[in-house]
C-alpha cells in the first residue's frame, strides 16, 4: 500500500478521490434508469417481466413472480444446517439490539387544558432489496428486514433478482423468512425499485425501500426518493483504521483487506501515528494477498483508494478521521475508549484490537447498513427509527387558548395571512 504523509492537502486530494466514488457522480447511467422507471410506471407487470428476461435470462409472470411457501421449505433443505444455527444467533443479536432502538409514543397535558404530544407509528408497508447475481449476503437480509419488524411494520416485502431458472440463492430465501419477510418476489435491479416505489399488478407499492445494490439500483431510489421514502443512496464500501504504535499490524492489515474485497471501488485507508507501523501494515498486506481468494479484485480496491496516511500526533489523525467520516472505522490505539470520544463522524465504531470490523457485519448486533462516501457527518445506521413516523398532537381547550390567541392573530397578520388570523378570531368575536 502507499505510504503518504498526512497533510491538508494529502487529506483534500483523498475526499476529492472518494467523492468520485459516489452514486451521485455516474450522471450517465440515469437516462437509462429514468426509463426503466417510467416503463414500469406506465406498463407495470408488463415491463417488470420483459426486464428480468432481459437482464437475468429468466421466464418470471404473475404465476410465479412471488416465491412460494414450497420454494422455502426447499431452501431450507439446501442450508447447511451449521450455517442456519449461526444465522439464528445472529437473527438474536441483531433483534435484541434493534429492540432497545424502540420508541414509545408521548402526550404532556396541564391543568388549564392544554394537551401536547407525539404519536409514534410504524410504516405499513416497507420494501427491502436484496442484490443477487455473484452477491450473496444474508446477513444483508437480516440488518434490513429485522429493524422494520422491530419497528411493527405490517407488512415486509423483498424483491431479488432470479437466476436464470427462475431461483434465488437458498440462503438469502432461508435469511428472509428467518427474519420475517411477509412476501418475496422474483425481481431485481432498477425495474424492481420501481415497481416497489409505484406498484404493479403483483408488486404492491411501499412506503419505503432500504437495502444494497448495483449503481442502477442507487440511481433508482435516488430516483423515486419523494413518491418513497429510501434509507441512502450507498456507495462502495469503506474502512478507516485509526492506528498508533502500539497496533498489531497483522491485524490492521487484515481488517483493511477484509474491506478493500468487496469491490474494486471499496477504499480501505490507515491513518497512523508511527511510521514503523505503517511499513509494518504494507508488508503484511502484500503477505495476505498471497493466500486470499479475491486477490485481484482486493489489489485493484488498494491501487485505486488504498492509503496509508502517516500523521506527526494522534490530534491531527483524528481530525483527519473526521474529515473522512468513513463507513466503518476501527480504532487501534493504546487507550481506544479515548479515542473513541473524540470521533465525531463514523457510520459505525470499532474499539479494541478484538472488535474487527466483520463482526459488525455479521455477528455483533448493530445494524451494518451505515453511511458512506462522507455522508456520516449527516447520515446514521440504519435502525428502527428508518421503519417509524410520527405525528404531533395539539389539543387546547377554550380556557387555554384564551390569553394567546391576540397573540397568535398578530403572527399570522405580520405574515399577511388574513385566513389563518381569522380562523383563530372567530373564535372569540363572535
Amino acid at each position: 500500500m502507499r505510504i503518504v504523509k498526512l497533510t491538508t492537502e494529502t487529506t483534500k486530494n483523498l475526499l476529492d478521490e472518494l467523492l468520485q466514488r459516489s452514486p451521485n457522480s455516474y450522471g450517465e447511467y440515469e437516462s437509462r434508469v429514468n426509463e426503466i422507471i417510467e416503463n414500469v410506471r406506465s406498463k407495470r407487470d408488463e415491463a417488470v417481466f420483459a426486464y428480468t428476461k432481459q437482464f437475468d435470462g429468466a421466464d418470471i409472470d404473475a404465476e410465479n413472480i412471488l416465491v412460494t411457501e414450497e420454494e422455502i421449505r426447499g431452501a431450507y433443505e439446501q442450508v447447511d444446517p451449521s450455517l442456519l444455527e449461526v444465522m439464528r444467533k445472529s437473527l438474536a443479536n441483531i433483534r435484541s439490539f434493534h429492540e432497545k432502538q424502540r420508541q414509545q409514543s408521548w402526550f404532556a397535558s396541564q391543568d388549564n387544558g392544554i394537551l401536547l404530544g407525539q404519536k409514534v407509528m410504524p410504516l405499513h408497508t416497507a420494501g427491502v432489496y436484496v442484490p443477487g447475481g455473484k452477491a450473496v449476503y444474508p446477513s444483508s437480509v437480516l440488518m434490513n428486514i429485522v429493524p422494520a419488524k422491530v419497528a411493527g411494520v405490517r407488512r415486509i416485502i423483498m424483491t431479488t433478482p432470479p437466476d436464470a431458472q427462475g431461483n434465488i440463492c437458498p440462503s438469502t430465501l432461508v435469511a428472509a423468512k428467518e427474519a420475517g419477510a411477509d412476501e418475496i418476489y422474483k425481481a431485481g435491479g432498477a425495474q424492481a425499485v420501481a415497481a416497489m416505489a409505484f406498484g404493479t399488478q403483483s408488486i404492491p407499492r411501499v412506503d419505503k425501500i432500504v437495502g444494497p445494490g448495483n449503481i442502477y439500483v442507487a440511481l433508482a431510489k435516488k430516483a423515486v426518493f419523494g413518491f418513497v421514502s429510501i434509507d441512502s443512496i450507498a456507495g462502495p464500501s469503506e474502512i478507516l483504521v485509526l492506528a498508533d504504535e502500539t497496533a498489531d499490524p497483522v491485524y490492521a492489515a487484515a481488517d483493511l483487506l477484509s474491506q478493500a474485497e468487496h469491490d474494486e471501488m471499496a477504499s480501505a485507508i490507515l491513518i497512523t501515528t508511527s511510521m514503523e507501523l505503517a511499513e509494518q501494515v504494507s508488508a503484511q498486506t502484500d503477505r495476505f494477498l498471497q493466500t486470499l481468494s479475491r486477490r485481484e479484485i482486493i489489489q485493484k480496491s488498494l491501487d485505486r483508494y488504498g492509503y496509508i496516511l502517516v500523521a506527526d500526533h494522534m490530534e491531527e489523525a483524528i481530525a483527519a478521521a473526521n474529515e473522512i467520516a468513513s463507513e466503518h472505522l476501527e480504532i487501534l490505539t493504546k487507550d481506544p475508549f479515548e479515542t473513541m470520544t473524540k470521533i465525531h463522524n463514523a457510520g459505525a465504531i470499532f474499539v479494541g484490537p478484538y472488535s474487527s470490523e466483520p463482526l459488525g457485519d455479521y455477528f455483533a448486533g448493530p445494524n451494518h447498513v451505515l453511511p458512506t462516501n462522507g455522508t456520516a457527518r449527516f447520515f446514521s445506521p440504519l435502525s428502527v427509527d428508518d421503519f417509524v413516523k410520527k405525528s404531533s398532537i395539539i389539543s387546547y381547550s377554550r380556557e387555554a387558548l384564551a390569553p394567546v390567541w391576540q397573540d397568535i392573530v398578530q403572527f399570522a397578520e405580520a405574515e399577511q395571512l388574513t385566513a389563518h388570523a381569522n380562523s383563530i378570531r372567530v373564535r372569540f368575536e363572535q
